[in-house]
């Protein structure tokens, strides 16, 4: 009886073990596969600093924000007006809402050129940490209409001009590709496509190109975290248009931003430095006629206040 009882606990024992090597060499041949999660905060808000990010406002939650652009700190600045600060080239007052986490409708008023703009961006891809989606994608659109003076609307343009309400709506729309590479650095490409429906029948005298309704840009925009809580952000559009190139009587140049994030409890702060006095794309796309080179650049900022419904 005890030879049979010993010779019982060997075989538990010998068995247990020939298991346990099995459960451990099973970890070591197949490894776990990483999660299929979502990357989160590619960017920290829905603006880089000009352009949109790749984010969206989450659902039922309001974003009302106040972004402000001086004017030239180099070029006309002084004492007498705090270096641009006296004057301001734009105020924009948006309100964006999120249907969804993935899509968020919003509206605007710009004091440049009084543009009204409602407007529209849908996430409908996102990255996930184990590369399966190496991006997140999302579409923007928006629709300005300006009601300045017609006067104003027409300057320019001889009399005869049949004046309609039509002119004055403009239309934008992007493909934003977005990847975050790793915590402290994310970049993207947007491709955009902007349409004015009135433009004067201007021609560059350097080249003969004339001015056209459409315009075709292609914008860049990164974030470089270098702290805890601040990251440096810039972005850049490359407007494709022979009317605006080399156009020395009516020069055109493409916007450049550079800021600073700051995070503070729960709010991002932006503080930044750009060449177009617009804050919209219906706005700066078409008429930003600054030059960094020349010490034209502004300063700028945004406050932000979000409401949960």
């Amino acid at each position: 009886m005890i030879k049979k009882l010993t010779l019982s606990a060997l075989l538990v024992t010998v068995s247990t073990g020939i298991f346990a090597q099995e459960d451990l060499l099973s970890l070591v041949n197949e490894p776990e596969k990483p999660k299929n999660e979502k990357v989160f905060a590619t960017f920290k808000t829905t603006k880089i600093v000009n352009a949109q990010s790749i984010e969206t406002v989450k659902k039922n939650t309001l974003d009302f924000r106040i972004t402000h652009r001086f004017s030239d700190i180099a070029v006309g600045g002084s004492g007498h007006t705090l270096w641009g600060f006296d004057n301001s080239t734009d105020i924009r007052y948006s309100f964006d809402y999120g249907i969804t986490d993935q899509l968020m409708v919003g509206f605007a008023r710009s004091k440049y050129r009084e543009l009204l703009e409602g407007y529209a961006k849908w996430r409908f891809l996102e990255q996930t940490t184990n590369n399966k989606i190496p991006l997140t994608i999302a579409a923007y659109t928006s629709m300005g209409f300006t009601p300045i003076l017609q006067g104003d609307l027409y300057a320019g343009t001889d009399k005869s001009v049949e004046k309609k309400d039509v002119h004055r709506f403009s239309y934008f729309s992007q493909l934003i590709l977005a990847r975050k590479f790793n915590s402290w650095f994310s970049l993207q490409l947007m491709p955009s496509y902007h349409h004015r429906n009135f433009v004067r029948a201007d021609v560059n005298a350097d080249n003969g190109a004339e001015e056209t309704n459409g315009i075709v840009s292609l914008g860049i925009g990164g974030r470089l975290r270098f702290t805890k809580r601040m990251a440096f952000i810039v972005d850049y559009f490359y407007n494709i248009s022979k009317y605006r190139e080399g156009n020395t009587l009516n020069p055109y140049y493409n916007p450049l931003a550079v800021g600073l994030e700051i995070e503070t409890g729960g709010h991002v702060f932006h503080l930044n430095f750009t060449n177009n006095g617009a804050i919209s794309e219906n706005n700066f796309i078409p008429y930003t006629q600054s030059n960094w080179l020349d010490g034209q650049f502004k300063f700028g900022f945004n406050i932000s206040r979000v409401f949960n419904f």
